[in-house]
């Protein structure tokens, strides 16, 4: 039986142990933890992550015509491309690493995901894109399990969506490591020995925190010991609730504790993480009111404002300076839609709850509100193409006979009336195709 817990915090440049964007917990985690993965391991999941977000532009997800698995030399060979156009119940396997397949023990005859033996590396899969799909988002994922061989694998693994018309998730490129873990005749007397170390060993009197800066910095003395809290008893630090009378550094403190709670809560819902932003939207509002402490505060963190990115340094504070760049982008150009709106206090993350694409549709209302401003010429494929093809005029299939490709792709809508009415045809994207040809066969 596999024995899951949360893939740590990815998307970071260097220190792993800062505060992250998110991370995924399965309910087993309850179980036994497997042993621990040296960083060296966890580093090719980080890498693989901001390998997936370098291509994600302004898209809801990569377009899987720029990915070629085989010319990524840092995850060639410990990777999997898995393709669900013919379906999601059993989709093919486009690209399998060599390293991977060796350890699953497969031929060139596997072609499709049922054919992998159920006790092998990636067999393990299954139990996760299903995940992708549903939830529209990556998933990490870490655990051990006895494959066909009776060895112990302990393995840490990442699935990325990447989809052909920025819309369906169609295709999920998977990157996975993995290691023997020692047999119980050896490990077995070497935890009693760490063990023994460890019971011999004074009590540390110093408390010294993980991050520094973060949200729980100042409730250090309240922290029991950890001796003291029953097996499976979590600590739980309650946020803070600030309200007209608390200072600006209570906002802070209260924005940061989302910002510690997102990266721990589980990366299948976003809910977390717009709390995080909201909360950050917050306490841009009170130091846009308390100037002096605000300048104070960024004076202490070594940070400074810059005209062209008020906000960056908001959520430096918030989610830390060591953070992903591309997220605290990503975040500041919330808050910048946010003060555009005069959204209010308390307001944001309902807003990016219920907003259409939730943060990425916020991103590209932004962007495009920016062309806007500056009078830029605001291309189609910035816009919502559905108003206007609401109302194309119905055409006829003798308009597009003649010279041409064998097949064609045809656009239509289906009206109040039920009856479907051809509105275009896609041209010049022989990939988009490709793959309509490929869904319309199944």
């Amino acid at each position: 039986m596999d024995n899951l817990r949360g893939f740590e915090p990815y998307g970071q440049d260097v220190d792993l142990n800062a505060p992250s964007y998110a991370a995924f917990n399965d309910e087993d985690a309850a179980i036994e933890a497997p042993p621990v993965i040296s960083g060296d391991e966890r580093r090719m999941q980080v890498r693989a992550y901001n390998f997936w977000t370098a291509q994600l532009h302004d898209k809801n997800y990569p377009c899987i015509e720029e990915l070629d698995p085989n010319s990524v030399d840092d995850f060639r060979d410990f990777s999997v491309l898995l393709d669900f156009t013919s379906g999601i119940e059993n989709p093919s396997i486009e690209y399998l690493g060599e390293q991977l397949r060796v350890e699953c023990g497969l031929d060139e005859d596997v072609t499709y995901l049922d054919q992998v033996p159920s006790r092998s590396l990636l067999s393990r899969i299954t139990d996760h894109y299903l995940q992708i799909i549903a939830n529209r988002a990556p998933i990490g994922f870490e655990a051990e399990f006895v494959n066909d061989r009776d060895v112990n694998i302990m393995y840490r693994g990442i699935l990325l969506p990447y989809s052909s018309d920025d819309d369906t998730i169609d295709f999920i490129y998977g990157v996975i490591n993995w290691k023997e873990a020692a047999s119980n005749d050896i490990s077995a007397p070497l935890q009693l020995e760490v063990e023994q170390a460890l019971a011999a060993a004074p009590p540390r009197q110093e408390h010294v925190p993980v991050w520094a800066d973060g949200p729980i910095a100042g409730h250090l003395d309240e922290m029991p010991d950890v001796h003291e809290l029953e097996l499976g008893e979590e600590f739980v630090i309650e946020e803070a609730q600030p309200d007209e009378h608390s200072s600006l550094a209570d906002w802070l403190d209260a924005a940061r504790q989302s910002a510690d709670s997102a990266r721990d809560s589980d990366l299948r819902t976003r809910d977390a993480l717009y709390q995080a932003i909201g909360r950050a939207h917050d306490f841009a509002l009170v130091a846009a009111k308390n100037s002096s402490d605000y300048a104070e505060l960024l004076s202490d963190a070594g940070l400074t404002v810059q005209e062209r990115a008020p906000f960056t340094p908001i959520v430096k504070l918030v989610f830390g300076a060591g953070y992903d760049k591309t997220r605290l982008t990503e975040f500041s150009t919330a808050l910048q839609f946010a003060d555009r709106n005069a959204v209010p206090m308390g307001g944001l993350a309902e807003i990016l709850a219920n907003y259409d694409g939730g943060l990425k549709g916020i991103l590209a209302a932004e962007r495009r509100a920016k062309k806007v401003a500056s009078g830029q010429h605001v291309a189609a494929s910035d816009t919502d193409p559905r108003p206007r093809l609401r109302s194309a005029r119905k055409r006829d299939l003798s308009e597009f006979s003649g010279v041409g490709d064998e097949f064609v792709l045809l656009v239509a809508r289906r009206d109040a009336d039920g009856n479907v009415a051809i509105v275009g045809a896609v041209e010049g994207d022989a990939a988009l195709t490709e793959k309509a040809l490929r869904k319309t066969a199944v």
